[in-house]
């Protein structure tokens, strides 16, 4: 456009603007633009709008020890109720944004700041996660309260009990006697929960701190942070023959005998390379391991054109597992042989 305009004067407008491709249109505005610039435009004044004196006085009254901790809402219908008015509550918010006041001005109560929980196990008896779920009994509004105690590296459910009621002496001789029937050395243990009555309760505060026995609880309303014992709990109640309701504590009792046999015995866990909880827990992982790719290996040598890319191999057992893995930044160029590998950091809970 610059162009056109200084070679105006020169050569004819119509072939100058064909070889610059610039519309002849748009070269007359914009030199009309240039004779004739616009005014700036003024902010039209209306008889509606409160006056300086009366703006301030709602600023005042927003800043008076009565309302300086109340939203402009509450303000408004409490200088009604005095025989009132000063503006609209809409204005009371325009002129708190022209002195950038707008924010939250109701006096709250501050909630504490609750630290992610981030634990790690390397082996079994490391590491417990525990929890209490409810399980319908016979008439309606009727339950029973089933603890469950698990080891978060081997998926292994070390107890477990039915109980009629929640209570804390109960999680108390519970968690005793788990930790009797383990072996549970002082400082070996951490125990982790939700934020439960019974889990926070004194009675397990004081058995742990005699134990020797570390406790961390999930935040508030965060059900990511025991994801372990959510997830055995949904397997529990996913089987095909959990009935919708128990008839007595009884029936309850002798199908979570049946399931956590099946449970620890039987299932293979994702989690844990497709072995049995109670093969990791207690440490015959290795051999199992060993005795499949022995015969995954016979059968690549029998037929290895069906094995196109690789040689199969056993899936192996995660070297850690954690509850809520510290977010770790990626690795500068040339420092990759310090990245953590994959395999102890992606770890199934299904």
């Amino acid at each position: 456009m610059a162009t056109v305009n200084a070679n105006t004067t020169a050569v004819a407008v119509a072939p100058l603007c064909v070889a610059l491709d610039v519309p002849r249109a748009s070269l007359y505005r914009n030199m009309a633009a240039a004779k004739h610039p616009p005014l700036p435009k003024q902010k039209l004044s209306t008889p509606r709008a409160l006056d300086d004196a009366e703006r301030t006085e709602v600023l005042d009254t927003l800043h008076a020890p009565r309302f300086v901790d109340q939203p402009p809402q509450q303000v408004y219908a409490a200088l009604l109720d005095d025989g009132k008015y000063l503006c609209s509550a809409r204005t009371m918010y325009r002129i708190l944004a022209q002195h950038n006041e707008v924010r939250e001005r109701r006096n709250q109560r501050v909630h504490a700041a609750y630290a992610r929980p981030e634990l790690l196990a390397t082996k079994p008896n490391e590491l417990w996660s525990w929890d209490i779920t409810k399980l319908k009994g016979p008439a309606k509004w009727s339950y029973f309260h089933l603890y469950v105690i698990l080891d978060v590296y081997s998926r292994y459910t070390v107890g477990w009990m039915v109980a009629q009621r929640e209570s804390a002496e109960l999680a108390r001789r519970f968690i005793a006697e788990t930790c009797a029937k383990q072996n549970v050395s002082p400082e070996q243990l951490t125990l982790h929960a939700d934020r439960g009555s019974s889990m926070r309760s004194k009675p397990v505060a004081l058995l742990l701190s005699d134990l020797g026995v570390n406790k961390t609880h999930s935040r508030p309303h965060v059900s990511n942070d025991n994801p372990y014992s959510e997830s055995q709990f949904k397997t529990l109640k996913y089987r095909p023959h959990f009935p919708k309701r128990f008839g007595c504590i009884e029936d309850a009792r002798a199908f979570c005998v049946t399931f956590f046999k099946w449970y620890n015995t039987e299932h293979h866990h994702s989690g844990i390379g497709f072995l049995t909880p109670e093969i990791v827990h207690y440490a015959k992982a290795t051999q199992f391991i060993a005795a499949r790719q022995n015969v995954l290996d016979q059968a690549h040598k029998q037929h290895p054109e069906r094995f196109v890319r690789k040689a199969p191999a056993a899936p192996a057992l995660p070297e850690a597992v954690w509850i809520n893995k510290p977010e770790s930044k990626q690795p500068e160029a040339g420092k990759q042989e310090n990245a953590m590998p994959r395999t102890t950091v992606e770890v199934s809970i299904n």
